[in-house]
């Protein structure tokens, strides 16, 4: 029986999902690499220790940086008094230097005791930078590497005494974070007006699904990316959801299915999928008419939710449909309920040989009524052709 329900507005697609973000650890500097502080494949946190580089070849190089850097190390109190002391120096040479430029243009001094002042000044200025510079403190900190984001560590492609280089093309490890995730996705060109028209919706949802795994409940998104661009090539445009995929059950690069639900259609027509035939220009059901005879009728088809069609013409609330046996109905063919005994066969039995089946649309054809028992997804009662001529 057609009936009246709410129907879901659904794109349904193939996506994978991708990492919220992925890092690829390198090194910084070149040394022998000491340590190594993780298991691969274990989640890490932001700022766990993940490597150790031999230091000491840094540690040595720091304590030769330089004399006024080298004093610095040794006592802090004493690279101060170096920094106060060299940028009174420096201080003091601007003014000399400004005095002298008035004693040039005066012709008191020459023009060669102005430029050693200058380059006097230029010195100076260059032993404070120096002093204040930590350039062997940074390299000597990139020996420790630690994790720059949360997430889940993937294959080590070295271990400990391996020498290792500087932003060396391969990594480390990688990191990808796991949780949350994005699922992305392709939809048709001609979809992208209603997914945009229905974006404000309430009832606009993603829901993403694992292949096979029909177990588990699916996992509910949000819409985070559609993308500005129409892809030429294909005509499609990609779309992305963000998951939260707290049981960590969605892997990056594995596929899904992604049913992207854009709104609700209120009380409209549906019919059992089973009822719709395919004719060469147009889909058709056989309605059951008053007098039990089927009738041919055009429909305009829409999407297809759980074994119900909706019917966007031809077919009216209430009005019934076959559901079994369409091959072998005709225009004008006697239909009857499913479960129903044929007409002729009620008072067969060992007292009426022979007398159970004069009807050869419906005796004579074994296949009429062997669906007679299939269920019907509409929970009405269903009718199925009997291949017998109308009067």
């Amino acid at each position: 029986t057609a009936s009246q329900m709410d129907v879901p507005v659904q794109i349904k697609s193939i996506g994978n999902i991708e990492p919220l973000s992925t890092i690829a650890v390198r090194s910084q500097i070149e040394g022998t690499l000491q340590a190594v502080h993780f298991t691969p494949g274990q989640d890490v946190k932001k700022g766990d220790l993940l490597f150790v580089i031999d230091p000491r070849p840094l540690q040595a190089a720091l304590s030769q940086a330089g004399a006024n850097l080298a004093k610095a190390m040794a006592a802090v109190s004493q690279g101060k008094n170096v920094v106060a002391r060299d940028q009174a120096t420096a201080t003091n040479s601007r003014i000399i230097l400004k005095r002298n430029i008035q004693l040039v243009e005066a012709g008191v001094i020459s023009r060669e005791e102005y430029d050693n002042a200058v380059a006097k000044t230029q010195a100076d200025e260059a032993t404070v930078r120096a002093d204040q510079s930590n350039n062997a403190r940074v390299q000597l900190s990139y020996t420790s590497i630690r994790a720059p984001i949360s997430g889940k560590t993937g294959n080590l492609v070295t271990t400990a005494g391996n020498l290792i280089r500087a932003n060396d093309t391969t990594p480390m490890v990688t990191i990808t974070q796991a949780a949350p995730v994005y699922a992305t996705f392709t939809v048709p060109e001609q979809d992208l007006l209603r997914i945009r028209q229905y974006a404000n919706s309430g009832d606009f949802k993603t829901e993403v699904s694992i292949p096979g795994d029909d177990a588990n409940a699916s996992q509910q998104g949000k819409l985070s990316l559609v993308d500005n661009t129409v892809d030429t090539t294909t005509g499609t445009i990609r779309l992305k959801a963000t998951l939260d995929n707290g049981d960590r059950k969605l892997y990056p690069g594995l596929f899904v299915n992604v049913v992207l639900t854009l709104g609700l259609q209120r009380e409209v027509v549906v019919v059992p999928s089973q009822a719709i035939q395919i004719g060469q220009d147009n889909s058709y059901v056989y309605v059951v008419k008053p007098d039990m005879t089927a009738e041919v009728r055009n429909v305009k088809t829409g999407t297809s939710v759980n074994n119900m069609t909706v019917i966007e013409e031809g077919i009216k609330p209430g009005e019934q449909v076959v559901t079994d046996g369409q091959l072998k109905l005709v225009p004008g063919a006697t239909v009857q309920p499913k479960g129903q005994p044929k007409s002729g066969q009620q008072g067969a039995g060992p007292g009426n040989r022979g007398g159970g089946n004069t009807n050869p649309g419906a005796g004579a054809n074994p296949g009429a009524s062997s669906n007679a028992g299939t269920a019907n997804p509409s929970g009405k009662q269903g009718y199925s052709g009997s291949g017998k001529r109308g009067p």
